[in-house]
């Protein structure tokens, strides 16, 4: 939460959510004291209650399964919904801990500016981001029956691919019978669901522009839509970075440096960035001279390639961003503005 949104609100509220009961603490602008409410998990009541209260308020839920559900079922109710993040809050591990004692430190935190927002919408375009993850979880079950199936193939001293399993052990044959089945199942789904994303890029301006980046294509695209969905939220390229694993943070404490750390980022947009770097620069195309001028100027193979990632993942963002096209030979400036 920003420090100017401190003295906007005149209530502070936070919620405690489980399947059986609800906690709810509220502290005014002023004053210090906690005003803490249970209520069955009932949604109707907590906003017959939300609505009760007079003033401009804002509401604080922890990131969990059901958080964008109560995002979509509260955001009438109040004037602002943050949803935190759980990582950040390590206040509520400090002392006694239960729900109520959970959503009065919740309060303390959100009234404090303490808290680390994590993105919710109701636009339509979240809906892409469960899709893309779907998709995703499909291809790591595929990929972990692929690796079963040449494991058993290794057990027998056979090669993937290239030998046969001997069909008189029935044990053994029912094993990849079963694997065989479960890979073309893998094989029909993925298909289909790529069949979506490409029906998905034909309506939606943005994925097309990111697929005018080299090494991105409408798998990539549409996983780091999926994820960013709104790029206006990163205040700069280097907090995109930072989101993506690209760049490591600082440590510095009475004038002695303690080396660098990764902050918190998406395994899924370093993954992407990377995997596009390597496409690339397997390609012919003006990244590809970028990566060769890199290299010629001195640069190691693994940096180089690091430089890639991270000059695909700016121009991504600025595609996102400001809705333009990707400009080919955009590193060229760059150099003369670095001379």
């Amino acid at each position: 939460m920003k420090n100017n949104e401190k003295t906007i609100y005149k209530h502070y509220i936070a919620i405690d959510w489980s399947i059986e009961d609800v906690y709810i603490a509220r502290m005014l602008a002023q004053g210090e004291k906690i005003e803490t409410k249970r209520f069955d998990s009932d949604v109707k009541q907590i906003k017959k209650y939300l609505m009760s209260i007079k003033g401009k308020k804002i509401l604080t839920i922890e990131e969990t399964t059901s958080s964008h559900w109560l995002y979509v079922e509260l955001l009438d109710s109040v004037d602002k919904i943050l949803i935190c993040d759980p990582y950040r809050n390590s206040l509520l591990s400090e002392g006694a801990k239960n729900d109520k004692i959970d959503a009065q430190k919740l309060c303390l935190l959100l009234r404090s500016g303490l808290l680390k927002e994590v993105y919710h919408s109701l636009n339509e375009d979240y809906k892409i981001r469960k899709l893309v993850s779907a998709y995703e979880d499909l291809v790591k079950a595929g990929v972990r029956v692929k690796n079963q199936k040449s494991a058993l193939y290794r057990a027998e001293g056979l090669r993937y691919k290239k030998d046969t399993i001997n069909k008189q052990d029935k044990l053994i044959g029912l094993i990849e019978e079963q694997q065989n089945a479960s890979i073309k199942l893998y094989v029909e789904e993925k298909k289909k669901y790529e069949a979506k994303f490409e029906e998905i890029k034909k309506g939606n301006a943005t994925i097309k522009l990111l697929c005018g980046v080299p090494g991105i294509g409408t798998i990539l695209s549409m996983r780091i839509y999926s994820k960013v969905i709104d790029a206006n939220r990163f205040e700069n390229k280097y907090k995109f970075w930072g989101m993506c694993g690209l760049v490591n943070h600082q440590r510095e404490s009475g004038g002695r440096n303690y080396g660098k750390k990764k902050p918190r980022y998406s395994r899924t947009l370093k993954s992407v960035f990377k995997t596009a770097a390597i496409a690339a620069i397997g390609g012919n195309n003006d990244v590809r001279e970028y990566y060769d001028h890199l290299l010629k100027v001195g640069y190691a193979i693994s940096e180089a390639r690091n430089q890639i990632a991270r000059y695909i993942a700016k121009v991504c963002y600025a595609i996102m961003k400001n809705k333009i096209a990707y400009r080919a030979y955009q590193w060229r400036e760059l150099k003369k503005t670095a001379a």
